[in-house]
């Protein structure tokens, strides 16, 4: 058995990039590399002192400017290493578009069902998560991955050996905060321990849309 595994999971502190103008507008961002907004970045900022308690072994993040500048702002510009397989979902023709164009030809598509024409299937990014995967449970302490919406909760849905497709299930938000780690007094178990956590004064009670 290998030492890694002796010791027990690792615990992956998962981050969404914040607001971007196509995560504020429903459109689907991909490979586009927008910046963040104006909004996005002081949302970044908020996470920083969630962020500054925790002794990072490892800061890993998309290639993407709208994670790498989360990172940046989030981690209070801690190296972080770029890692290509923490992509967004390729969504090919459909990129940039809204659900609800793309169903006008499409009555009944779903990303984590259909996947993308000119882009990646379910079972593509499925692939790339666990490839991902299997390098992170290698990995020892406390690891933080700067990436984004869809492709983070096929990821985590598959930390607990869910089907990619469960993902449907999960969301997160813009500079959200989700932990991915052992079960406690069980190493060897991946659990979910926090989900979709952002600072209190971003929630609005009024509207849990």
């Amino acid at each position: 058995m290998e030492e890694s595994a002796k010791s027990g999971l690792p615990t992956l502190y998962l981050i969404r990039h914040g607001e971007t103008a196509w995560s504020l507008s429903g459109q689907h961002t991909g490979h586009t590399d927008i910046p963040l907004t104006a909004r996005g970045e002081v949302m970044a900022r908020e996470l920083a002192p969630l962020l500054d308690l925790v002794p990072f072994t490892q800061i890993w993040t998309s290639p993407r400017q709208r994670a790498r500048r989360t990172c940046e702002l989030a981690a209070n510009g801690r190296t972080a290493t770029i890692e290509p397989d923490l992509a967004e979902w390729d969504y090919g023709d459909y990129e940039g578009l809204h659900t609800a164009d793309i169903r006008k030809t499409s009555p009944w598509w779903n990303v984590f069902q259909d996947g993308c024409p000119g882009g990646e299937s379910l079972d593509q990014v499925v692939s790339r998560a666990d490839r991902l995967l299997v390098r992170l449970r290698r990995a020892q302490g406390n690891i933080a991955l700067f990436s984004h919406g869809q492709f983070g909760c096929v990821l985590a849905a598959r930390w607990v050996d869910m089907a990619g497709g469960e993902g449907e299930h999960f969301a997160l938000d813009p500079a959200s905060l989700s932990v991915l780690g052992p079960k406690p007094g069980h190493p060897q178990v991946p659990v979910i321990t926090r989900w979709n956590v952002v600072p209190l004064a971003r929630l609005d009670y009024r509207n849990p849309e």
